[in-house]
């Protein structure tokens, strides 16, 4: 790994709204008696974060400058959410909704002179792909602040019908939809929208240079305890350990063979 630091650090977020038992806490505190396996030659610290953007700003900061980590990985709470979601980039506008103080950013945006997106160096995609947990799903996210609205199957045919005179092509439609959604009710992307969380994980992609994670895990329930989220959280960071170690040794070996053709050195973007 990175031989500036060993240092990981894992955040979850405290209550807020209807939330008084935030599950993305919950299950940071089972990673915390966990730890990321006796293989892993890193030093895992675990740290809540308040629902709140002005101090989640300042701590942000604070552990990058203070705690110099080699990766930070945010975890939040999804309510809506049944599975684990890897996001794989931040932005930097639509964070409109207060946070547990009323507090929202000036015009929805984290960093005025910031990048509109910022992606992470680890491809989410790979890891929810390679990641096994029994009893959970894992699924990635290209974006993160997008805010999906269940809508009703009998929405959608009736906006197809508004737009087709033949109600055989819109039922046609539906139908196309149906096969790659199988639910009886489907997700509807409504509006790009951030919460906190969010927030965190585009800072931190800002100060550490795409070396960040934001892990949505769902509210706890019977079938989805803290226990298998926190051990979820395990299995999931030690798989972006790996992929971020997989891509500098990649970048490395690129930069030798430039080196020895004499040609100029470039990183790989991920």
């Amino acid at each position: 790994m990175d031989s500036r630091s060993s240092c990981v650090v894992v955040t979850g977020f405290g209550p807020f709204r209807q939330h008084l038992v935030n599950s993305s806490w919950e299950a940071v505190k089972e990673l915390s008696k966990l730890g990321l396996g006796s293989d892993m030659e890193v030093e895992l610290q675990t740290l809540q974060l308040p629902v709140d953007y002005r101090e989640v700003k300042q701590r942000v900061a604070r552990i990058w400058e203070d705690l110099q980590p080699q990766f930070v990985a945010h975890v939040g709470v999804d309510p809506a959410a049944k599975a684990i979601f890897l996001e794989q980039c931040g932005k930097n506008r639509g964070y409109r909704d207060a946070d547990i103080r009323g507090f929202r950013p000036e015009c929805g945006v984290c960093l005025p002179d910031g990048p509109e997106v910022i992606a992470s160096e680890v491809s989410m995609k790979a890891v929810s792909r390679r990641a096994a947990v029994q009893g959970v799903e894992v699924a990635f996210s290209r974006d993160a602040g997008r805010l999906c609205h269940p809508v009703p199957s009998r929405w959608v045919l009736g906006a197809a019908q508004s737009h087709h005179a033949d109600p055989h092509v819109a039922h046609f439609c539906l139908g196309l939809i149906l096969r790659t959604r199988p639910l009886t009710s489907l997700w509807w992307l409504a509006e790009e929208k951030g919460y906190v969380c969010d927030y965190a994980y585009y800072l931190s992609l800002h100060h550490g240079n795409g070396c960040a994670a934001l892990i949505h895990v769902p509210p706890l329930s019977p079938w989805l305890p803290a226990s298998l989220l926190g051990k979820a959280l395990q299995v999931l960071i030690q798989e972006m350990l790996e992929e971020i170690e997989k891509g500098r040794a990649q970048n490395q070996k690129l930069s030798l063979c430039s080196s020895s053709r004499g040609e100029p050195t470039g990183g790989l973007l991920l």
